[in-house]
C-alpha cells in the first residue's frame, strides 16, 4: 500500500513538472530586457590649451634721463629741465593652459608703439661778444619709442560668481626697444644748433603685475578686461651729430625705468572639448530555445 501511495506521488511530480515547464519558459520570455551598460566616458580633446588676444592703451611714465659725453664732459650748471612722453598703445596674442579651475599661465608677444619722448636741458654759458653777460643755452629733445614685448605670466583665478571670475597676477619676459627719430634742437647761447642721432635697438629686461575680471560668453570664450603695470626697463640712444657745431658731437642719453599703467581687453579662446562616443543600441540577446517532448 505504501509503494503504491509513493509512485502515485512521483507521476503528480512529474505530471507538474512537465506542464509547469513550458509555462516558466514563456514567462522568462516576458520579463523586460536588461538595461544597456552605462557608456564609457567622454573623450577630452585638446585638454586645457587656448589662445589669446589683447588690445590697449598705457599710461607711460620715464624716471631719469643721463647724458654721457666724451671730452671735457658736461658744461657748468647742467641740468634736466622737464622730460614728458606720450601715451602707448598696444596689441597682442599668446597661447596658454589652464591648470584646473584656478590657474592658467600664457606665453604672449605684443607691439607697443605710440610713446613720444620730448625732454629739455639747460647749462650756463656768456653770450653777449664784448658785452658778455650770462645766459643759457638750452636744447629740446625728441624721440619715438615702440617695442615688442615677449612675457611669460601666470594668473591665479579666485573663483566663479555668475560667470565671472577675478584674478590676479605676473609676469617677467625682455622688452626689444627701438628708439628713433632722435634729434635735439638748441635755443639761447645753443640757438641755431641742431643734431640727430641714428636709430637704437635695445634690449632690456621687462616685469609686469595684473589684476582683473574675466566673464565667460560661452563655455570656451572668455572675455577679460583687466589693469598691468609694466616695467620695460631703459632704452638708449646712439651717439648725437651735431651739424653747425662738429665740436659738440657724440653725446649719448639714456632714459631709465620706462613703466606704463595699462588697461587691457583681451579674450581667451579655449581649445579644449568633449567629443561624445558613439552610441551604440541595445540588442537584447535572443530567447533560449525550447523543445517540447
Amino acid at each position: 500500500m505504501r509503494r503504491t501511495k509513493l509512485s502515485a506521488l512521483a507521476r503528480s511530480i512529474t505530471l507538474i513538472v512537465s506542464v509547469a515547464a513550458p509555462c516558466l519558459a514563456q514567462a522568462a520570455d516576458l520579463l523586460p530586457p536588461l538595461p544597456p551598460e552605462p557608456l564609457p566616458p567622454p573623450v577630452e580633446i585638446g585638454g586645457g590649451w587656448y589662445l589669446r588676444g589683447d588690445v590697449g592703451v598705457g599710461a607711460t611714465n620715464v624716471g631719469a634721463i643721463s647724458t654721457t659725453v666724451h671730452g671735457e664732459g658736461l658744461p657748468s650748471g647742467y641740468r634736466y629741465d622737464q622730460k614728458s612722453v606720450e601715451d602707448s598703445y598696444f596689441a597682442g596674442g599668446g597661447v596658454g593652459y589652464q591648470f584646473g579651475s584656478y590657474f592658467h599661465g600664457d606665453i604672449t608677444a605684443e607691439y607697443r608703439g605710440g610713446s613720444k619722448f620730448r625732454f629739455q636741458d639747460s647749462y650756463d654759458s656768456v653770450c653777449g661778444g664784448d658785452n658778455a653777460y650770462p645766459c643759457k643755452g638750452v636744447n629740446a629733445y625728441n624721440a619715438n619709442l615702440s617695442s615688442v614685448v615677449v612675457m611669460a605670466n601666470g594668473y591665479i583665478d579666485l573663483g566663479t560668481w555668475y560667470g565671472v571670475t577675478p584674478f590676479v597676477g605676473g609676469g617677467v619676459g625682455t622688452a626689444f626697444h627701438r628708439l628713433s627719430g632722435f634729434n635735439d634742437s638748441g635755443f639761447g647761447a645753443a640757438s641755431g644748433g641742431y643734431g640727430y642721432a641714428k636709430d637704437k635697438n635695445t634690449n632690456t629686461f621687462a616685469w609686469a603685475a595684473m589684476a582683473g575680471l574675466g566673464y565667460s560668453v560661452t563655455p570656451n570664450v572668455k572675455l577679460e578686461l583687466g589693469y598691468r603695470y609694466m616695467n620695460l626697463g631703459h632704452v638708449g640712444s646712439n651717439p648725437v651729430t651735431c651739424i653747425n657745431d662738429p665740436g659738440c658731437g657724440g653725446a649719448v642719453y639714456k632714459i631709465k625705468d620706462i613703466t606704463s599703467h595699462d588697461v587691457r581687453i583681451g579674450m581667451r579662446w579655449l581649445l579644449g572639448g568633449v567629443v561624445a562616443p558613439a552610441v551604440v543600441e541595445y540588442q537584447p540577446e535572443p530567447a533560449p530555445l525550447i523543445r517540447k517532448y
